[in-house]
């Protein structure tokens, strides 16, 4: 027998599945866990073991899971089922895939759960026992529809389906994930012992552990914890792996140094980095590639998608999608930032606030009831209440540039292309049309009138209109 040290591995990954409970045209294993496809949280723990080859079984939906997977930069060999005839039909199809590999690492496409710390444990176990198979095992919240587990100590005896089962170990909530690991040789050599003659009239992969059994070959078992939750068939499955997830996410979280005040409503995607000593309120929801750094404040009520904050930075009650925070930057309440948008160190984008494809330079602040867009801020400027670039001309997108230490004044309306310079100043209901100068003024609004006596003359026109309609009979 090889050593441990030269004994090759391949992972093949069973994802030809409908998943007709969903109720879906996107393949199953394309359905999103925290922010990740399924298919993507099973390759990342695969691919976490370097195996010599890594093996997508598809069939339903091919052309759309094979386009993921090679998006998402993974190296793996396609074998199309062709009629998908259950798991143990799907790993015959990928027998001239594997080749030639010492051992074989079979996972299911629909177990967002399984990590690469739970298959390097079992992998250990299948080389330091030997054993011809390792089934991972898990407990169930509810296993009724799953077969159970038996076992003595970690050697696997059998599993008892359905009307086979009897009423104790109807009690047994330990249940295969379909995780699991074969000596290649043996694996191959059991698969055309098993048979079609099931309800379903598939091959099912469990089939092949009591040949190997009867055979006299180790057959071990090795226990996850993942929740209670076992696969994602149905959307009350996804939605409870989900919430198994996002309670590891946020552990990992605090126990890196992270504040969560409440972790039950606090939603964080796989891949999302937070630097310690930061303060997660409440509803805040970090999705995709975001990266939150250290000593901030987020929340409550914030969503941050695929952005980076820097360090000191505070958002609260806001939208940020695609921006960039700087240390010490601050955020709402009420603002959205939305993509292209760059906040410098220490800027400021306050209570309703949105700002697109703008970038806000240090120590600026646009701090509320303003839309600025396509737009340059220089440092140090403020932008006044009520101001907004008239950005779209309704065929174009034209830019404005707004000098250090400016101050624009409230309502005022920037009509794009226009440039502000520095220590510019525009008047309180401007609409700027014309570049400003370095250190001018400009204001544009018509010559206020003051008509004296106006509300006496208003109120008695008022009595008068109303003497008439009783004269008339109007009134009741």
């Amino acid at each position: 027998m090889a050593s441990r040290a030269s004994r090759s591995l391949a992972a093949v990954v069973m994802a030809a599945g409908r998943g007709k409970r969903l109720k879906s045209e996107i393949p199953k294993v394309l359905h999103p866990v925290c922010g990740r496809p399924v298919l993507w949280h099973v390759l990342t723990a695969a691919g976490a073991l370097r195996p010599e080859k890594l093996i997508v079984v598809v069939h339903h939906g091919r052309e759309r899971v094979e386009e993921e997977v090679r998006a998402w930069g993974f190296d793996a060999t396609f074998v199309d089922q062709g009629e998908p005839l259950g798991t143990g039909h799907a790993v015959m199809v990928a027998e001239r895939a594997v080749g030639r590999t010492a051992d074989v690492l079979v996972l299911p496409g629909d177990e967002p759960l399984v990590t690469a710390d739970q298959l390097r444990a079992l992998m250990a176990l299948h080389r330091r026992r030997k054993p011809a198979a390792v089934v991972q095992t898990t407990e169930a919240s509810d296993a009724r529809g799953f077969g159970r587990v038996i076992k003595e100590g970690d050697s696997f005896l059998r599993v008892t389906e359905g009307d086979e089962a009897s009423s104790a170990e109807l009690e047994i909530r330990e249940v295969a994930t379909s995780v699991y690991s074969f000596r290649r040789e043996d694996l191959f050599k059991a698969l055309p012992v098993i048979s079609r003659e099931t309800k379903q009239r598939e091959y099912y992969l469990h089939h092949v552990l009591p040949v190997l059994v009867d055979k006299g070959e180790d057959v071990l078992v090795h226990r996850v914890d993942n929740g209670g939750s076992v696969g994602m068939n149905s959307r009350a499955e996804q939605a409870f792996a989900s919430a198994v997830m996002r309670r590891r996410i946020n552990d990992g979280l605090m126990a890196s140094g992270v504040t969560i005040v409440d972790p039950g409503q606090t939603y964080v995607d796989a891949g999302v980095k937070v630097g310690r000593d930061t303060v997660i309120q409440p509803l805040t929801f970090l999705e995709g590639d975001t990266r939150i750094g250290s000593g901030c404040e987020i929340g409550p009520s914030a969503r941050i998608r695929d952005s980076r904050v820097g360090d000191g930075a505070e958002i609260q009650f806001s939208v940020v999608r695609e921006a960039s925070i700087g240390a010490r930057a601050s955020v709402g309440p009420y603002a959205s930032l939305r993509p292209g948008t760059v906040l410098k160190a220490g800027a400021k984008a306050g209570t309703f606030v949105e700002l697109k494809q703008t970038t806000v330079g240090e120590g600026s602040k646009v701090p509320h009831l303003a839309y600025v867009g396509d737009a340059t801020i220089g440092r140090g400027a403020n932008i006044g209440a009520g101001t907004i670039t008239c950005n779209y001309d309704g065929i174009d997108k034209h830019p404005t540039v707004i000098g250090d230490g400016a101050f624009i004044g409230s309502d005022t309306m920037l009509v794009a292309p226009v440039r502000i310079g520095k220590d510019a100043v525009t008047g309180a209901g401007s609409a700027i049309t014309k570049d400003v100068p370095a250190g001018a003024l400009a204001v544009e609004r018509g010559e206020q009138r003051v008509v004296e006596g106006y509300s006496k003359r208003r109120g008695k026109r008022a009595v008068a209109r109303r003497e008439g309609r009783k004269s008339r009979g109007e009134d009741s």
